[in-house]
């Protein structure tokens, strides 16, 4: 790969971000923003921060998409900042880590910035009050990446303990904490809205399901140390970047491993972007060359070649650019082939080879394809032989060739037989039902001897007539339950004509139950998925089907309803929901509210907070969040009492006040530090205080000021 643009900045380039405004923009290790024109990688604006960085394999700055905030590590990495970029000025600064600051990020609807530590915190501060909001759980070692959903609804953080944790931002709750990393986890990214992909020290990588909480997939490990990750083309290809300066390429569909050495620079990959407007890749490097790559090279070429049938350099330019794999030129040249590989088939099954080699002739100059071509051809030299045994009634010899040449079982000679097997074997099953007609049962079977798979189902027939008698009863009375218990009893059923019926009924309830969900027919889907709970190896998921159908449904209805406690209750219980039309308007209409509540925060307003938040007051899902909200009002109102010079009396009962709702939260413990150094002469010991618990906390305990 060639890269299609490069710019040389001399320093390293720790960040390297698309703008919603569609500008690039660069940060060097000096902290130099700079804001290019991503056409012509020409400057056209930026400012110097003068803050040094000397390691870029964690996220020491971070901007928001509209590039009005930014966060930045300390020089000497003992705190993190948060500056207003128009006016140059500090917005706030967190120096709470028991430690070292160990990367930052803000959210993607820029309410947050996040600054992580050596100490295993996390502590998410309101980028409009510049004041501390809440924390996130806590890990037992340095958090080493922090990352943020597409649509904004979670962040996620990798640690040196192993662990990720996800915490859902609508919400304000934990998720879970995923473990499977035997090593610390170094770099995670989010892959749309739902899944993650992260990487630990050992170079190991792993898929993620936030919803489900499971593990997807082990990709393949990569051979030197990851410095970075990127999602990109629309979360179908992973770019990982090592210290070597390699980018090693994923798909993310069957998650498979397309090259090691996608693209190779001179020094460490140390910041990427992706521009999904020209599906571009955009890489910095620890030399500080910046280098912009059009993932899809070589596909221009390709319409001519597909005119000329020139398709061994259509396969050669793939071997080079695998990502080219993915274009519809490809695609079509992939179907041209299968169908006309299905074409030449038929004809050799016509006994035709010349029709056959000629239909395939523009294929044989591809090494993989003419291996398959002559391997084809090699099988049919006993194709004669195969048809002389079916015609004259030589099964036991005609199958024998078929299990060595398994294409023959393709053809119409071959169906045909098995077509003859099958009503044989279903008259035969029908006379074992009559004890006295068993004889004529064997002798009909009898030219089937010595082919071992037929031979296997005789004697299970001829052996175990009772059970198999049971297992029609049950099939007959649509007792599905007790034909699997059967089954599971008595394996060899399932080789029996009657269980690939049922095999063939769940498919077709599985079709008409996915057309149902479609179609909004949930009453009719929910039928079918009862039946479909009693087959046995289905049962599982049907039931899980059945639980998400029923749960959607009491979801619209609720919102329908303008039953806003359930429809609240029910997205912070089921994260899928939250990705409906539904799901984002309400999450929307929560925020909107919190956004008209702001000022109420800001000054510290209990009623006016109350009347701004009404709505929630009895939704139980909600009270994390309010409580969290109302703790920051209270924080204001502290804080207040001591720029007023209120009484040490009165503020000791505020702290005592706000501990008794909240706990010991990082807020109080760093407004306490504030309060000793005012009132030295204070006794009051925090560690003998009665706490309470956000999670405990409930809008019933509201109170005008927490000074009273």
């Amino acid at each position: 790969m060639k890269a299609i643009k490069q710019v040389d900045l001399k320093k390293v380039v720790i960040l390297t971000q698309l703008l919603d405004n569609a500008k690039l923009l660069l940060v060097d290790s000096d902290t130099t923003i700079r804001y290019l024109n991503k056409d012509t990688l020409k400057v056209e604006g930026g400012f110097k921060a003068k803050i040094a960085h000397n390691s870029f394999i964690c996220d020491v700055v971070a901007f928001s998409g509209d590039a009005k905030i930014f966060a930045t590590v300390s020089p000497d990495s003992r705190e993190s900042r948060l500056y207003d970029v128009k006016r140059k000025k500090l917005i706030a600064k967190l120096d709470r880590h028991q430690g070292e600051v160990s990367c930052v990020g803000i959210d993607v609807s820029n309410k947050y910035m996040f600054s992580c530590g050596d100490d295993g915190k996390t502590f998410a501060v309101n980028t409009l009050t510049g004041k501390l909001a809440f924390t996130l759980p806590v890990h037992l070692d340095t958090v080493n990446d922090i990352a943020f959903s597409s649509n904004g609804n979670w962040v996620a953080t990798a640690s040196y303990d192993r662990r990720i944790s996800i915490y859902n931002l609508a919400t304000m709750t934990p998720k879970v904490k995923l473990k499977a990393h035997s090593a610390p986890v170094m770099k995670i990214e989010f892959i749309g809205q739902n899944k993650i992909v992260s990487v630990d020290k050992e170079n190991k990588l792993i898929v993620w399901n936030v919803y489900s909480e499971k593990l997807i997939e082990r990709l393949e490990t990569v051979h030197d140390d990851v410095t970075q990750m990127l999602v990109g083309s629309n979360n179908k290809f992973l770019f990982v970047g090592t210290k070597l300066g390699y980018i090693v390429l994923y798909e993310l569909t069957n998650y498979k491993q397309l090259a090691q050495s996608y693209i190779k620079l001179d020094s460490s990959i140390s910041s990427m972007a992706f521009d999904e407007e020209k599906q571009h890749l955009i890489v910095s490097t620890a030399r500080g060359t910046v280098s912009v790559y059009d993932i899809f090279e070589g596909a221009d070429s390709f319409k001519e070649l597909l005119k000329n049938k020139k398709f061994l350099e259509i396969q050669n330019a793939t071997l080079i650019n695998p990502i080219l794999r993915y274009t519809e030129i490809y695609d079509f040249v992939t179907n041209m082939w299968e169908k006309s590989f299905e074409k030449a088939k038929i004809y050799l099954f016509k006994q035709d080879q010349k029709t056959a080699i000629s239909l395939l002739s523009h294929f044989k100059k591809i090494p993989a394809k003419n291996t398959i071509i002559q391997k084809t051809l090699k099988e049919f030299v006993d194709y004669d032989k195969f048809l002389t045994f079916a015609k004259n009634g030589k099964v036991a010899l005609a199958y024998g060739l078929a299990n060595k040449h398994p294409i023959y079982k393709e053809s119409q000679v071959y169906k045909s037989l098995e077509l003859r097997w099958k009503k044989l074997f279903s008259q035969a099953q029908k006379y074992m039902l009559d004890p006295k007609s068993g004889d004529k049962a064997k002798e009909i079977l009898s030219p089937y001897r010595g082919i071992s798979d037929k031979t296997k189902m005789m004697q299970e027939l001829f052996t175990k007539v009772e059970v198999y008698k049971r297992f029609r009863v049950a099939m007959g009375l649509k007792d599905f339950r007790l034909a699997f218990d059967i089954i599971k009893q008595h394996p060899f059923l399932k080789d029996f004509p009657e269980y690939s019926s049922l095999v063939n009924y769940a498919d077709t309830l599985y079709i008409k139950i996915y057309k149902y969900i479609e179609d909004g027919e949930t009453s009719s889907a929910i039928r079918l998925l009862r039946i479909l709970s009693d087959f046995d190896e289905l049962a599982d998921e049907a039931k899980e089907m059945l639980k998400n159908i029923e749960i959607k449904q009491k979801f619209f209805l609720a919102v329908r309803d303008e039953n806003l406690a359930m429809s609240y209750n029910l997205l912070a219980k089921n994260a899928e929901l939250q990705e409906t039309r539904e799901g984002i308007m309400l999450q929307e209409r929560w925020n909107d509210d919190l956004t008209e509540a702001n000022n109420a925060i800001i000054d510290g307003n209990i009623a006016e907070l109350k009347y701004a938040m009404k709505k929630y007051m009895k939704i139980s899902s909600k009270y994390i969040s309010l409580g969290t909200i109302f703790g920051w009002a209270y924080m204001v109102q502290l804080e207040k009492a001591i720029k007023d010079n209120r009484s040490r009396y009165e503020i000791e009962n505020g702290i005592k006040n706000y501990i008794l709702f909240f706990g010991l939260e990082d807020q109080i413990l760093s407004f306490f530090e504030i309060f000793k150094a005012k009132f030295k002469d204070s006794k009051l010991n925090l560690e003998l205080l009665t706490r309470g618990s956000l999670d405990m906390w409930r809008p019933s305990m509201i109170v005008d000021s927490i000074l009273d």
